[in-house]
């Protein structure tokens, strides 16, 4: 009797059958109830497709997820575009690569309002060089390069305060395959002011820009630029070091043949970000600076223990 109610159970069909008609098979070919393509743009959001999952391929999952993405995007761009922007603001998804590559999708729609929507909210979703860097990449194969597009582009740089821009082009040089001077040239944004100008002018004729001369500017913004110039001709330890603590250069403006040295990320570490912090933990202790009972080591974990900071 056993083995007929194995083979034949009402009640408690196999997984390899639907308990009825609303439910679909899935990867693992089983079967599990559907959720609608908003629920499933959500999920692609946040969980992305990057490494695949047990049973389907990353190429697979992509695809798929890619797919139901455009299908949002026709069915309501308006709310496609802002689902992605609420999710990569929300901090609901560990990165923001796949809210970056969705608008992208939303910026390259046939439907022309949504293509204007979603480069209008480029820098809710690029909210660094970094985005922007991935944003470019993406679009480059989906789309052609129209006025649009370039207008959103040069108004990503246009938008940042002078400080925020400086810091931009200093800290994130090159990511992708792409510079500040290829976005730049694309975009080619009017400045706004002569700060601005003075920037753009570095970023894309560096080699004619004044702010390798030795003579400190007086402005805030074109003060880091300077220091990073410092930085790249520095002497000695102590100078770099000096540099670190007046001007608060990120790491990626320091010179590589010092990024060996301990006192240069004690220097980095007094104003270092969290994240940055916890990247850079392995190169910390490689150094030396990072060692058991130190007053870095001590600070580190202050710092990873503290939930507000």
């Amino acid at each position: 009797m056993k083995k007929h109610l194995k083979k034949f159970h009402p009640a408690r069909p196999p997984q390899s059958e639907p308990l009825d008609e609303r439910q679909v098979k899935n990867s693992a070919g089983g079967y599990a109830w559907a959720i609608d393509q908003w629920a499933l743009l959500e999920r692609f959001l946040i969980l992305g497709s990057e490494g695949g999952s047990y049973y389907a391929t990353e190429h697979k999952l992509t695809r798929e997820n890619a797919l139901n993405v455009i299908a949002c995007i026709n069915a309501d761009g308006v709310r496609a575009v802002d689902t992605i922007v609420a999710i990569s603001n929300s901090g609901r998804a560990p990165k923001n690569e796949t809210a970056i590559f969705a608008l992208a999708l939303a910026a390259s729609a046939d439907n022309t309002a949504t293509r204007q929507y979603a480069l209008s909210q480029l820098p809710k979703v690029c909210r660094t060089s970094t985005h922007l860097f991935s944003f470019l990449e993406y679009v480059k194969g989906l789309r052609g390069w129209g006025r649009s597009l370039r207008r959103a582009i040069g108004e990503w740089y246009l938008a940042q305060s002078p400080r925020q821009l400086a810091y931009q082009v200093v800290k994130y040089r090159q990511r992708n395959g792409w510079t500040h001077r290829d976005a730049l040239r694309l975009g080619h944004p009017k400045p706004r002011n002569s700060v601005q100008d003075v920037l753009f002018k570095w970023v894309t004729q560096r080699e004619a820009s004044t702010l390798s001369h030795d003579e400190r500017p007086s402005d805030d913004a074109l003060t880091m630029i300077w220091a990073f110039e410092q930085a790249q001709r520095a002497q000695n330890v102590e100078q770099l070091v000096q540099l670190i603590t007046d001007y608060d250069l990120p790491r990626e403006a320091i010179p590589t043949n010092y990024l060996k040295d301990p006192r240069v990320w004690d220097a980095l570490l007094v104003r270092m970000p969290l994240m940055a912090m916890i990247r850079n933990l392995s190169n910390m202790t490689k150094c030396g600076l990072l060692a058991p009972g130190s007053d870095a080591t001590r600070e580190v974990v202050k710092r990873l223990r503290n939930a507000n900071y």
